[in-house]
């Protein structure tokens, strides 16, 4: 299971006004590293859950999730914090850019209180400049568009130099020049770099160029469409 994502039956309830909300109901997936894999489903469809269980942004309510040979799911806070730190980079819909923080310092952000065998604002940099925006490094979120924030966002989510990117919906605010740079990047990062790249579309378009689209829906898995000559290894 190297280089691999496995969910080995998992399911996500959420408790609420004396009824049972499942989230995702007895999901089995092995999601390969090199394949860049898309999620589509209709809102509410449990989408969002799932990428939060594989970025251990929570945990699911039975079943087990191996990332690469190591079980997740049970591990505690601290170890989970820095498995993130070690493996996982987000990028939001939202950007969540710090506002009183230049483009630069924002990238830095996650290095903050992380000591690390890199210089943080040469690696910064050299994120932007690979973004485009090494001339954008001193301007604040309110100075940029929309799609230049986004790519701030996305030099954060690489400044750790994570194994994994887990996007939801990451041009679901932007114009359609800017969400094709931004999934050109997250192409070139899975194609050249090697970076396992999980997308949350609700963009048909975007989904087809990728390598595999998973559909959820009510908490299941309705289809799983490998589009590449890849091979996907099971459980």
């Amino acid at each position: 299971m190297k280089d691999l994502i496995v969910l080995d039956n998992v399911s996500k309830d959420y408790p609420g006004d004396g009824v049972i909300t499942k989230a995702l109901d007895s999901v089995n997936l092995s999601i390969e590293k090199g394949v860049f894999t898309a999620v589509i489903g209709p809102s509410g469809s449990g989408k969002s859950t799932l990428l939060s269980l594989i970025g251990a942004l929570d945990k699911p309510t039975s079943g087990k999730i191996y990332f690469e040979r190591e079980v997740i799911t049970n591990l505690n806070n601290r170890k989970l914090a820095n498995f993130r730190f070690e493996k996982i980079g987000f990028i939001f819909q939202q950007f969540h850019l710090l506002p009183t923080l230049t483009a630069l310092e924002n990238v830095m952000c996650p290095l903050f209180t992380r000591k690390v065998d890199y210089h943080k604002k040469e690696r910064a940099m050299e994120l932007l400049d690979e973004m485009g925006l090494k001339d954008k490094q001193n301007a604040l979120p309110s100075q940029l568009s929309g799609g230049q924030q986004q790519r701030v966002a996305i030099a954060r989510a690489l400044v750790h130099h994570p194994d994994w990117i887990l996007a939801d919906e990451p041009t679901g605010n932007l114009d359609s020049e800017s969400s094709k740079i931004v999934f050109d990047l997250l192409k070139r990062l899975n194609k050249e770099q090697g970076l396992g790249i999980i997308l949350i579309t609700h963009d048909p378009d975007l989904a087809k160029q990728t390598d595999r689209i998973i559909e959820i829906k009510d908490g299941t898995v309705i289809s799983d469409t490998m589009q590449r000559d890849s091979k996907i290894v099971g459980l």
